[in-house]
């Protein structure tokens, strides 16, 4: 019997009932029918068979209290799994200096803010010094809807540029959607089990760490599945 088939479960088994890949924002799991972590993490392995590079996806439902702030953070994952992340800075003179010594991807001042501008560089994550801000608010409109726009709520302007750039360059971040869903990558299915699970304990101390009232009650039910694989509700997340 293949890895496979020994994970897969007929609806008369009170084991586990998988989702199609709808899961996380369309799809409603019992309770009753969810699996520990550790199961789940050893079923996606069954389906990912032979291919270890793909992702191990994370779906947190919150229920937020009135008032609740954007869901948001970003947190070190002790086992990273991505490698080429691009860091774009604007900052210049010594600052610029600092970025590019801290291993930034793109620096510059009012010719980089030309360039984002006319969608000449791509980047994953994006920071600026205090002084740099008011040049760049002239392109929050391209860079906000996509998550880019540095804040000094979320960290992102700050005078400490290196030390924000070697965050950024190992940090993962997240944010919920509408529906107050966050979904993240936490791994590749290639990671032994205890590695997943110590990236998904971060990931959802982070979450928790966004609750308003109640860290019991912030987190109503959570999922995880991989590229290829289903989504698996979770008992004990």
């Amino acid at each position: 019997m293949s890895a496979l088939s020994r994970f897969t479960l007929s609806r008369s088994s009170a084991a586990v009932h998988l989702l199609q890949r709808g899961y996380a924002s369309k799809h409603r799991l019992p309770h009753p029918n969810s699996v520990p972590l550790d199961r789940a993490i050893a079923i996606l392995k069954a389906y990912e068979v032979g291919q270890p590079a793909q992702t191990v996806e994370l779906h947190v439902h919150c229920a937020p209290e009135k008032g609740q702030p954007p869901i948001r953070g970003s947190c070190v994952l002790p086992h990273s799994f991505k490698s080429n992340i691009k860091v774009l800075v604007f900052a210049e003179g010594e600052k610029a200096k600092e970025a590019l010594a801290a291993g930034a991807d793109f620096v510059g001042g009012a010719e980089l803010v030309d360039k984002v501008r006319d969608n000449q560089v791509v980047f994953d994550k994006c920071l600026s010094t205090p002084d740099m801000l008011p040049r760049v608010a002239k392109i929050a409109r391209m860079l906000g809807p996509k998550g880019l726009m540095p804040t000094v709520n979320k960290g992102t302007v700050t005078a400490d540029i290196g030390d924000a750039v070697k965050f950024s360059k190992n940090s993962q971040d997240f944010r919920a959607d509408k529906a107050n869903i966050v979904h993240t990558g936490v791994a590749k299915i290639g990671f032994t089990t205890d590695e997943i699970l110590k990236n998904i304990g971060i990931v959802m101390e982070s979450v928790r760490a966004n609750a308003k009232g109640s860290k019991a009650k912030f987190i109503s039910r959570v999922y995880l599945s991989s590229t290829r694989g289903p989504g698996i509700q979770i008992a004990d997340a």
